[in-house]
């Protein structure tokens, strides 16, 4: 179905050795590919205006996608801001806890030619002097922002003992610290995870597979987002690989050693998973930038800020109308392409089209050897239908491998990310959870 090809060497950078290492800056000719031109080209040579530079701050599925798009241009100087030298696989963030899988990947084989990648963090958007400011300092001047955070680990104030005791494991970072904390226990210690989204699920039956002994909490049911029947498909291999999986029970308190559930029973637990939520970076907010409830950047149906026409947004710190789509890569990438488009209409002055995207369904691994493929109709909504056992496994590695494809396509040939539409969108925004910093 997909297949994970090697990139040309013509898109590769190359990050030197330098004194600061938390500011490395990859040094590419300025050539740019010309393959995939739209009605987004620049116009005749005779006309051809100062190139417009334009600041991607944040290298995940979203920002990559949009830093290769953009490329279609070739009078567009592309800056990428990440706070890691590598791209980091999320969706296989499971597997990395479990210790068979890297989970990240050189951008110097997913990045087109010509895009700069700046190893920082970014700490603010002024937005009256257009500039990015960075944590080791510098500033990036920019004529228009692309706002490709993502999203983070989160565990919450209102659980005693989360933040201190729980592993989240939606981040590189966190992932790893998770990875050595399963290594130093003993075989046979109690882990609890709680949450039964998809990445509870994955990272359940990774461990599950290793002959760990877990328990999945899921404060109220397996797997919401899958259908009657592929719910039962995942809870049938729980069961047969040893899961204990309780459907209704809550977590109030994390302790080092135990969890204490909402009826006051304690559960020992050596080590306690949380994958219950997810959170957004705060820089939005720091920049006084308007935000809904959780911190994701609020924009219109083009994913233009409503602050500023010169930041857009796209991928999981997004809040298009006030209704964000489903925090994932299958989101993120379309999202990023739309984000890169709408900065070229403004560049070429023509009006920017609305989102119009769908969904096809979503994948939940089940160890190495089987998964669940849940089908779904556009608006996300799953049907009664579901491809599971080794078949879902592979279908499972077929989208996990096409997703780096896809961003290896977009950056040899930009304009290549396929998009599905027809998925619901509002007529009119919700914007009533808008806060500001």
């Amino acid at each position: 179905m997909f297949q994970d090809d090697g990139a040309d060497d013509s898109a590769r950078i190359t990050l030197p050795e330098m004194s600061d290492p938390h500011h490395a800056v990859s040094h590419l000719d300025d050539r740019r590919c010309l393959e995939g031109m739209t009605a987004h080209n620049t116009p005749d040579s005779s006309r051809l205006a100062p190139a417009t530079n334009v600041v991607v701050i944040g290298g995940g599925y979203a920002g990559t996608t949009a830093a290769n798009h953009l490329r279609m241009r070739a009078d567009v100087n592309i800056t990428l801001v990440n706070p890691r030298p590598k791209f980091v696989e999320r969706i296989r963030l499971h597997q990395h806890v479990a210790g068979n899988y890297d989970a990240t990947v050189d951008y110097g084989t997913l990045l087109g030619e010509g895009v700069r990648l700046v190893v920082d963090n970014a700490t603010r958007i002024d937005i009256a002097a257009r500039k990015v400011e960075l944590a080791s300092g510098v500033a990036l001047d920019y004529d228009y922002v692309i706002y490709t955070v993502g999203s983070i680990g989160a565990t919450p104030a209102s659980v005693p003992g989360a933040a201190e005791f729980a592993y989240p494991i939606a981040e590189l970072e966190m992932a790893q610290r998770l990875r050595d904390a399963v290594d130093e226990l003993h075989p046979d210690a109690p882990i609890t995870i709680v949450g039964a989204g998809l990445t509870g699920i994955e990272t359940a039956s990774e461990l599950a597979e290793q002959g760990r002994s877990g328990t999945l909490v899921c404060g109220g049911q397996l797997a919401p987002s899958l259908s009657g029947p592929g719910r039962r498909s995942v809870a049938k291999w729980l069961a047969r690989h040893g899961v204990a999986v309780l459907e209704d029970d809550v977590v109030a308190e994390v302790r080092r050693d135990a969890v204490v559930f909402a009826d006051g029973a304690v559960r020992p637990s050596a080590l306690t998973i949380w994958t219950a939520g997810f959170g957004v970076p705060d820089l939005a907010a720091t920049s006084r930038l308007h935000t809904d409830a959780l911190g994701r950047l609020l924009t219109d149906e083009t994913l233009t800020s409503v602050d500023d026409p010169r930041v857009v947004a796209a991928g999981d710190a997004a809040a298009p109308s006030g209704q964000p789509l489903r925090m994932s890569c299958q989101a993120a990438g379309p999202l990023g392409a739309q984000a890169a488009n709408t900065v070229l209409s403004r560049i070429a002055g023509t009006e920017p089209a609305g989102i119009d995207q769908a969904f096809v369904g979503s994948c939940v691994s089940l160890g190495r050897h089987a998964a669940t493929a849940q089908l779904a109709r556009k608006d996300d909504t799953p049907v009664n239908y579901y491809i599971g056992g080794r078949l879902g496994a592979s279908v499972k590695e077929a989208i996990c491998r096409g997703t780096l494809w896809g961003l290896r396509r977009e950056a040899s040939k930009p304009g290549s990310t396929f998009v599905i539409k027809g998925g619901k969108r509002p007529s009119q925004p919700t914007l009533e959870v808008v806060t500001e910093s």
